[in-house]
């Protein structure tokens, strides 16, 4: 079965579309009126390898931050529903992964359970037009939808794009990780026989 989703948000802040085939070749279609974040699930669905659709509009005269968050809550609810059961798959994910002067491990536990650990400092507010705290923010609305256990850490780093694109390309290759199929693993890899809050 193809492990694909498709998502919708509407509120009075913003209306999401977002489609997700976590079994893809890295093709992204982003328009969310948010540059930055648009550049990051560009890379993000290249480094995973998921094909990933998204239509945003939000109420960007107020800021960044409604629009932001609900791509990653919709981002998250289509990991979630395009895993169903998470039977075979390898459930763990974890990554080191350098960026020029930046070096960032993420790790993934694709649990049924959300616990949310982010240990990254940004030298400055923004990046750009981009608040440095929505990267935050953001994988923050990701693991509490998708509920999974997200771990980001920043080992060192001096230019806050490169810090960013250091997390949004590790929880990349850690989900992609996590995602892929175990030939060795029958059924749910736990021993509750359940990946499910």
């Amino acid at each position: 079965m193809p492990r694909t989703a498709k998502i919708s948000r509407s509120t009075n802040e913003t209306q999401i579309e977002l489609e997700l085939s976590i079994d893809g070749v890295g093709k992204s279609d982003v328009q969310t009126g948010v540059g930055f974040l648009d550049h990051m699930l560009d890379l993000f669905a290249r480094h995973g390898a998921f094909d990933l659709t998204v239509r945003g509009d939000g109420d960007l005269h107020v800021d960044q931050h409604h629009t932001v968050e609900d791509v990653g809550i919709c981002l998250g609810q289509a990991f979630r529903q395009a895993l169903g059961d998470k039977k075979g798959i390898r459930r763990y994910g974890a990554m080191t992964l350098p960026m020029e002067e930046t070096l960032s491990t993420i790790a993934v536990d694709l649990s049924g359970r959300f616990f949310f650990v982010f240990q990254a400092d940004f030298p400055t507010q923004k990046i750009g037009d981009f608040d440095s705290e929505l990267v935050e923010d953001f994988w923050q609305a990701v693991a509490a939808n998708a509920l999974c256990n997200l771990h980001v850490l920043i080992h060192y780093g001096r230019n806050s794009h490169h810090i960013a694109e250091a997390i949004f390309k590790g929880v990349a290759r850690a989900l992609r990780s996590a995602t892929e199929a175990d030939p060795r693993m029958i059924g749910v890899p736990s021993t509750k026989g359940t990946l499910h809050e």
